[in-house]
């Protein structure tokens, strides 16, 4: 049986893997990029304190914050795309949608900031979990339900289409089964 609002066939298939293979290397990428060492003279203490260091990049001014303002929301982003695009499914509640993902971009974000107290110069920084899930957010609601329904509407024009899998909704709709009474058995 088919799975509700999932894609079926080959084309399933290709964006499904495709979207799984992009999805690994783009999180290896994340984890060389964020996880290597920094050979610095000095470390800036942690920042724990919400949108302290945001306030303080906008406060140097609009050229000088934009390159940090973009790398925080540019890190992450492609997982509004991929995440998606490995599950795989056409119809989905939009919000559904969008909560799961900025959830799981959420806490790759925060296990990318856990993984760094470990790594000799780098610190935590929670501005960078707000700014790296603000992305994935971004990301999500400019791609996904444009993509999703553009492949809605290149299932319904293709004539070829396999028709859709019954649903259990469906094969429950012929009506009651009859029952046959019991007899008693004598001794």
């Amino acid at each position: 049986m088919q799975r509700q609002g999932s894609i079926g066939g080959s084309a399933a298939i290709r964006v499904r893997v495709t979207g799984g293979v992009l999805l690994v290397a783009h999180l290896a990428l994340v984890a060389w990029l964020m996880l290597r060492p920094l050979d610095v003279p000095w470390v800036t203490p942690p920042n724990l304190r919400p949108l302290a260091g945001i306030r303080a990049d906008l406060a140097l001014g609009w050229p000088h914050a934009v390159r940090p303002l973009g790398e925080g929301l540019a890190l992450l982003a492609p997982l509004g795309v991929l995440l998606p695009a490995a599950h795989g499914r056409l119809t989905v509640l939009p919000l559904a949608s969008l909560l799961r993902t900025a959830a799981a971009g959420t806490l790759v974000s925060l296990g990318i900031a856990l993984l760094q107290t470990g790594v000799p110069g780098r610190v935590v920084d929670v501005d960078s979990l707000l700014l790296n899930t603000a992305g994935v957010i971004l990301a999500h609601l400019a791609v996904v339900p444009a993509g999703r329904a553009w492949l809605r509407r290149r299932d319904v024009r293709e004539p070829g289409a396999a028709e859709p899998a019954v649903t259990v909704q469906e094969e429950l709709s012929q009506g009651r089964t009859p029952t046959i009474p019991r007899v008693g058995i004598a001794p």
